[in-house]
């Protein structure tokens, strides 16, 4: 019996970047639905039930910030936004309404896959059922028990390390803003302290990275926010 392949939703109003995007799906084996705006599109992802959204932000009945946010009320499966706007505020917008990851045109199809495959990899990970031991290079993090440690040695963490560290760790390779971060691990009243979220960044790379000045996990999503990667 073959492999079940994913199904992808494309929301695309422009036709040849629409087929672009398919063609190249298509060629990795995925099953395809294209949509040509924000209301097609919200029923295609109820009727269809898509693994991920292919979106583009600029359609003819709506922005697809406003897909973004209608979606988040009622599904947690991936979006990858493709999108002409290569504005930090824009990916920002996007993000804080919900996307997984932002990709700006023009772009390759080569890219395209890799981030397709990272968030269908991120999101069967995430919704694995008692899922409490992460392993990335040679530390591991063990949820049940609340220890960090790298080989045999425990990491001694602070409170906000641990709680950064893991809601990224739980998320991987999904984009996440200082904005989101700061929200869930300092509370809804410091999302503008950007700052609180760089130097515990800082400070957790020196525990966590083998080299702190070149990221292998903790990455750096310019002007942005942060991206784990295991």
């Amino acid at each position: 019996m073959s492999e079940l392949k994913p199904n992808i939703l494309v929301i695309e109003d422009e036709t040849e970047i629409r087929r672009f995007v398919r063609l190249s799906l298509e060629a990795e084996g995925y099953h395809v639905c294209e949509s040509d705006s924000v209301q097609r599109g919200l029923i295609d992802a109820a009727t269809r039930r898509p693994d991920l959204v292919v979106l583009d932000l600029g359609l003819p009945d709506g922005d697809g910030v406003d897909f973004i946010r209608d979606l988040r009320g009622w599904s947690q499966l991936p979006v990858i936004v493709l999108s002409a706007r290569s504005l930090e505020s824009d990916k920002i917008a996007a993000l804080d309404a919900g996307a997984d990851d932002y990709l700006v045109k023009p772009f390759g199809a080569g890219e395209l896959m890799a981030r397709v495959r990272a968030q269908l990899r991120s999101h069967a990970h995430h919704g694995e059922p008692g899922a409490t031991l992460i392993r990335f290079g040679d530390v591991s993090i063990d949820l049940a028990r609340r220890v960090v440690e790298r080989g045999k040695q425990v990491l001694h963490l602070t409170p906000i390390e641990y709680r950064l560290l893991t809601h990224l760790a739980t998320q991987p390779d999904r984009v996440l803003t200082y904005k989101q971060l700061l929200k869930t691990v300092w509370g809804p009243g410091n999302v503008n302290d950007t700052h609180y979220v760089r130097v515990h960044m800082a400070n957790l790379r020196k525990k966590i990275e083998i080299d702190p000045s070149q990221p292998k996990h903790l990455i750096t999503e310019s002007g942005v926010g942060y991206r784990f990667v295991q």
